[in-house]
This record gives structure tokens, C-alpha cells and sequence, in this order.
């Protein structure tokens, strides 16, 4: 009989920080289940904290691959044999192909540092500085094939202070990523919010997260 709470594999490429919080999560509230921690780097940190939780991790090196297509056509393969109902990219350093999305619409979840639609893309801490923003923070979407684009779950953020530098304000984010990415996973898991037809539907019952530090 297949385990009625929704199961997870999530993605890795390095230290496995916001891993960690999805781990804690799961376990403190059993609102989801991970089956697999799949890296796309042989060496990622990640991947002992997951064997430490008792999870098991498989690598799939990028390097030994000759295109990113076939890259993520063995990493779909992979995946599907743990016939996950969310995928989860957690540090995940690879752009995902077109197919490879599609594949996994509407289950596809990423986080990534920056208000979006604010500063889709890499050095988010540098473009808020040089916007000269006074907030900034982190978004939890879908994931679709335009990067960075897809429906927003949840959304925290924090003042952005004098003296910050893209450093110190990709630690306060990150505190923020371990709040924001287990909450927003349980609203999926537990169905709060859907994926409808590529729009998602509910409301999250917690408020937003607001830093001051």
C-alpha cells in the first residue's frame, strides 16, 4: 500500500543548509516524506548530512554527461524511479531544460534569494545593493521553463540595513530560506495551495516573515 503522506526527492549540489531545515521539518511534523537526495556533485556536503538522517542519496555527476539533455533525461529517469509527488530543488546549481520542467509541472518547487519577480538570476545580494532597494528577501515558486518566473507559494523578507554588504545579507536570507521553504512545502504537501492548470489556488494561514535583523 503506497504511504498516504506525499513523498519528496529533493536536489542538491553543496552544504545542504536549507536540506537540513526540510529534514528537521519532516520529521518534526510528518507533513511530508523524503525518499530520496539526489546530487549532481559526488562531493556535496549535503549528501552525508542526508545518509546521517537515514535518507537515501544517489549522485548523478553532470560531468560524465555530453549534453544537458542527456543529463536530465538520466536524472528524470532516476527520479522517476522513486515516483516522488514533489521534486524539490534545494541549492540545486544546474538550469534545467525545457523538457526536463515540463516534465515535472506543477511539482517542481525552487527557492530562490530575491523578492521575485526582483532579481531573477545569479548575485541577487549585489543587484538588490545596487538598486538601492530597502527590502529584500526570498521566494519559494513552480518552477516553469522561463528561469525564475514561476507561481510565487510564499514569500519572506527583511530590511535591508546600512553597512549591509551582498555577504551579510546572503546570511540573514538564508535564515529566512530555512523559515520559509518547510512551511511552503507543507501548504503543497498538505494541499493549502494548489497547482491548477499553472495557477496556483488557497492562501497560506501563516503571516508573512519580516526580519528587522
Amino acid at each position: 500500500m503506497q504511504n498516504s503522506t506525499p513523498s519528496v526527492v529533493i536536489l542538491i549540489s553543496g552544504r545542504g543548509s536549507n536540506l537540513n531545515a526540510l529534514i528537521d521539518h519532516a520529521k518534526q511534523t510528518g507533513a511530508y516524506q523524503i525518499c530520496a537526495v539526489i546530487s549532481n556533485r559526488p562531493n556535496a556536503a549535503g549528501l552525508a548530512l542526508a545518509k546521517t538522517a537515514g535518507l537515501d542519496t544517489a549522485v548523478l555527476d553532470h560531468t560524465e554527461y555530453e549534453s544537458r539533455e542527456a543529463f536530465d533525461a538520466a536524472l528524470a529517469d532516476l527520479i522517476d524511479e522513486y515516483q516522488p509527488d514533489w521534486l524539490v530543488l534545494a541549492g540545486f546549481m544546474r538550469v534545467l531544460t525545457e523538457g526536463f520542467v515540463n516534465r515535472y509541472l506543477g511539482r517542481l518547487v525552487n527557492i530562490h534569494p530575491s523578492l521575485l519577480p526582483a532579481f531573477p538570476g545569479l548575485k541577487t545580494h549585489q543587484q538588490a545593493l545596487e538598486a538601492g532597494v530597502r527590502v529584500h528577501g526570498v521566494t519559494v515558486h513552480l518552477v516553469t521553463p522561463e528561469l525564475d518566473h514561476g507561481p510565487i507559494v510564499d514569500q519572506a523578507m527583511l530590511l535591508v540595513l546600512p553597512g549591509d554588504t551582498p555577504e551579510t545579507l546572503a546570511a540573514r536570507v538564508l535564515a529566512l530560506e530555512h523559515q520559509i521553504y518547510p512551511r511552503a512545502l507543507s501548504a503543497l504537501a498538505s494541499g493549502q495551495i494548489k497547482s491548477v492548470n499553472g495557477r496556483l489556488e488557497g492562501t497560506l494561514t501563516l503571516p508573512l516573515i519580516h526580519a528587522i535583523k
